[in-house]
């Protein structure tokens, strides 16, 4: 096989169109999970659901996501990427469809509107579970190794996108057309998605031989392995702790700009998409700093550093906004900090391409786990801790639970990345 020069990689028109579309995917899939929140005031009127009742339906999707997710990582070893992904979005897309019968006349009348949302919502988080594994696999299969990580955190990065263009866009939406309308758009644009996906993707590029079906299939010893495997084990701890600081700020953030910081809901809002758009735009940028010190000072080196130093500013700027006496200034501080956290997005996935070699998308499910785990977490003790000692000691739990994590990164041992040739290694 003839190598191929970086630049050719990265420029190829079938690879940028097969990221595209993996992005694509990664904003949609939070587009279409963010957005029952937004419409859900609404709906409980015209319903009469409570509060309650409408927040079990929330967690019914975090519910259906972290159950299913080692499962699906088991299907994506075994169907391949291309089919996997195919399924998850035409699912998810009949699923966000679903949202408009759950009411009366409707699935409502059957089975009651809160357990019909319930069981939609629970079933879309189990069919948007194998995401972002099967994203891992198709990167392990078309991306050089040493450009894993931006990769990567160009896809991850899609979910800041997704969730921070959600409020904006969809409350536009159900303004002009009605919240059943709404979804029913946004169930078409995730399944054209997929239509698209269907036709073009492919599960390996065409000069790269497919491994024969023996070896690319799980078997019961690979998970034997793979639970058993020092480094992914620690970068699952790792991506736990990420998960749990991450999620105060998904769950709490707009909480704390309305209540703590006395913003008004519609300043709360804009501050609330301020934060999410850096993160989307940090995330790519510490996958391409790994990835050029992993060429250039090798793998051990530059998979690790990158979230360490994220995590430890990310850390410092959580301390800065707490103490910070305007709310532009606590804008700044805790964007910053949640930005600076999405370093590791790139550099774990890279990682846990490399330590799941032909099982990835069983590896990749593994290490998406521990961050469900730490964000189920997070949204019931950091009010716990607010309430028994402020919201600052919310903060500062969260940021030394994530500098557990990266002491955890320090202690992952990977080989050294070689680049497959001396213009690779030259190249940025």
């Amino acid at each position: 096989m003839t190598e191929h020069a970086p630049s050719a990689w990265l420029l190829d028109r079938a690879r940028v169109t097969l990221v595209g579309l993996l992005f694509s995917f990664s904003v949609l899939s939070y587009f279409d999970r963010t957005i029952l929140s937004i419409a859900a005031p609404q709906m409980m009127k015209d319903f009469g659901v409570s509060p309650t009742a409408m927040g079990s339906v929330f967690s019914a999707f975090i519910l259906g996501y972290a159950l299913l997710m080692i499962p699906c990582g088991h299907l994506t070893d075994r169907l391949g990427p291309r089919r996997t992904l195919m399924l998850m979005s035409l699912l998810s897309a009949l699923f966000t469809l679903l949202i408009v019968a759950a009411g009366r006349p409707g699935l409502g009348t059957l089975m009651g509107v809160v357990p019909a949302l319930f069981t939609i919502r629970l079933g879309l988080g189990v069919v948007t579970a194998p995401l972002y594994p099967a994203c891992a696999r198709m990167t392990a299969n078309w991306i050089p190794p040493v450009f894993h990580a931006r990769v990567q955190a160009l896809v991850m990065a899609g979910s800041s996108l997704g969730a921070a263009i959600a409020p904006v866009l969809f409350t536009w939406m159900l303004l002009r057309f009605g919240w059943r309308w709404s979804f029913a758009l946004a169930a078409g644009a995730t399944a054209a998605a997929g239509v698209w996906w269907v036709f073009y993707a492919r599960d390996y590029p065409p000069e790269k031989e497919r491994p024969a079906a023996s070896n690319a299939r799980p078997h019961p010893g690979s998970w034997a392995t793979l639970l058993a495997n020092r480094n992914l084990l620690l970068l699952t701890f790792a991506y736990a702790t990420l998960g749990y600081f991450q999620y105060i700020f998904f769950y709490w953030i707009y909480y704390y700009f309305g209540e703590i910081q006395h913003l008004s809901p519609q300043v709360s809002a804009r501050y609330t998409t301020v934060l999410f758009l850096a993160e989307g735009a940090f995330m790519p940028l510490g996958g391409m700093i790994s990835d050029r010190l992993t060429r250039t000072y090798g793998g051990q080196f530059g998979r690790r550093v990158v979230p360490i130093a994220g995590v430890a500013c990310s850390a410092l700027f959580t301390y800065a906004a707490t103490v910070s006496s305007t709310p532009v200034r606590v804008l700044a501080c805790l964007s910053l900090a949640l930005a600076l956290s999405s370093w590791c997005e790139g550099p774990f996935w890279a990682l846990v391409t490399k330590i799941g070699g032909e099982h990835v998308g069983g590896a990749g499910s593994i290490l998406n786990t521990g961050a469900q785990i730490g964000g189920f977490f997070a949204p019931i003790i950091t009010p716990y801790i607010a309430a028994k000692a402020g919201w600052s000691w919310g903060l500062y739990v969260g940021s030394l639970v994530v500098l557990c994590g990266a002491l955890a990164v320090y202690f992952v041992r990977i080989p050294a990345e070689q680049p497959a040739s001396v213009t690779e290694a030259a190249a940025v």
